[in-house]
């Protein structure tokens, strides 16, 4: 097979001077960061769908993208080529990992028989080519949204067939996943949610969500899969509202049906600002209930309001998700997963490699700000001052429960008033931040 990308030659670090456009400013995969390299820090994921698979349509035109070694046919052949590709890319650009849905990477046949087969078959040249090029699997999932027979949702569907049909499916997608060594498996609610209450039994579908999310924990163990199940939160799109609406939402429902031991979340920047959030409250969130897994790294327009997936350029959002991830010990079988595409009008394949490019330099610039600010000490004792007043007296005993509400009572009554408020000097701190970016 000729190569896809002929003129393009391995991505090489040249440092902030360059002016290549296909070399790296920032990241260095072997530089020493807070005690270990780039890459064992950011273990960089290319996703499938949107590198691969995504054509550049929208609602209002057909897709742009130019794909010399797409025949544009659903034939295995095909497929298996596009997998080829897929490393060759990969190869080239120093990502250590990739993800796919089942429906990524091989066509979907006339029956669930032949879509398994076909999976199969182009699985046999993913794990292949994993073999030749070192280049590892970050996890796998099962497209439970796109076909018609979807329309109702997966795993809350009405219809107790399509509930089997994507028990049946999820358990492929996870043997695949285990044969292919993957380090996780992703759980993506694409239409596990409602566009009316009025037709919308919600006790019963969450109910049976959770059915589906135990099997799936069941198989996992017969199989042996040591891979990490996650989550990630979504609170609309395609739906109105879904039931994975944000990080809180996800964490609440996994407790509920004590799911919370089997999982943890893979946040994503488009799907945090889509609920209200930043990138940061959501990954404090997840962090704190020790449920930060991974991340889908990315960005949208806050001037659009639906997922742009675009890739990573800000400095300060990138900043501020390193202080979090390092904050809670860093990615360990998760990774920083470029769920993003390139836009409509970047059509030529040389843009794939300018995408991930910026992305990844956003990101090594990023850790490299995040750790210089940890280091330096400032922000992380500006914070532990501000909540002094809990590390002794009253405040420790309350937080360790040995105070009741009587003692508490007769605490401040004999204090009369509380001691003096302290400023929250955010714009101090903004400025802190400031001096390392």
């Amino acid at each position: 097979m000729k190569p896809a990308f002929p003129d393009i030659t391995k991505i090489r670090y040249e440092g902030a001077r360059s002016q290549n456009p296909l070399a790296f400013k920032h990241y260095n995969p072997t530089e020493i960061v807070a005690g270990k390299t780039m890459r064992e820090h950011l273990r960089f994921a290319v996703v499938y769908w949107h590198t691969f698979r995504g054509t550049g349509s929208d609602p209002f035109g057909a897709g742009t993208m130019q794909r010399p070694w797409d025949d544009g046919s659903n034939s295995i052949n095909n497929a298996q080529n596009r997998a080829r590709v897929a490393f060759e890319f990969m190869t080239k650009l120093g990502a250590p990992y990739y993800c796919w849905h089942d429906r990524d990477v091989a066509p979907e046949g006339k029956t669930l028989a032949e879509t398994n087969k076909n999976l199969d078959a182009v699985a046999k040249v993913l794990k292949a080519e994993q073999q030749r090029t070192g280049i590892k699997l970050l996890w796998g999932t099962a497209n439970l949204f796109s076909h018609p027979r979807f329309v109702h949702g997966a795993g809350t569907s009405c219809n107790a067939d399509v509930f089997a049909f994507a028990a049946a499916q999820i358990k492929k997608a996870m043997e695949v996943t285990h044969e292919l060594g993957g380090e996780g498996y992703t759980f993506w609610g694409g239409r596990e949610g409602y566009m009316t209450l009025l037709n919308t039994d919600m006790k019963r579908e969450l109910d049976h969500l959770a059915k589906l999310l135990h099997l799936a924990v069941d198989y996992k163990k017969k199989i042996g899969f040591k891979g990490q199940f996650y989550i990630e939160p979504k609170p609309k799109e395609p739906t109105k509202h879904q039931y994975d609406s944000d990080a809180a939402a996800c964490l609440n429902f996994l407790r509920e049906y004590d799911l919370l031991p089997h999982f943890k979340l893979n946040i994503e920047t488009n799907h945090a600002t889509l609920a209200g959030h930043s990138m940061q409250h959501e990954l404090e969130v997840a962090g704190a209930a020790d449920a930060l897994g991974s991340i889908d790294a990315n960005t949208g327009d806050e001037l659009l309001g639906w997922d742009t997936d675009q890739f990573p350029t800000n400095i300060y959002l990138t900043t501020y998700t390193m202080l979090t991830i390092l904050k809670y010990g860093g990615l360990t079988t998760g990774g920083v997963n470029f769920d993003a595409k390139v836009r409509r009008e970047s059509f030529e394949p040389v843009d794939l490699f300018h995408a991930h490019i910026g992305g990844m330099d956003a990101f090594a610039r990023g850790l490299k700000i995040a750790a210089a600010i940890r280091k330096d000490g400032r922000l992380a004792d500006f914070v532990k001052q501000r909540y002094a007043s809990w590390d002794s007296g009253l405040g420790a005993k309350i937080e360790s429960g040995k105070a009741s509400l009587k003692e508490i009572e007769a605490y401040i009554l004999k204090k009369g008033e509380v001691a003096a408020n302290v400023s929250g000097r955010q714009e101090f701190l903004e400025n802190l931040i400031n001096e390392f970016i």
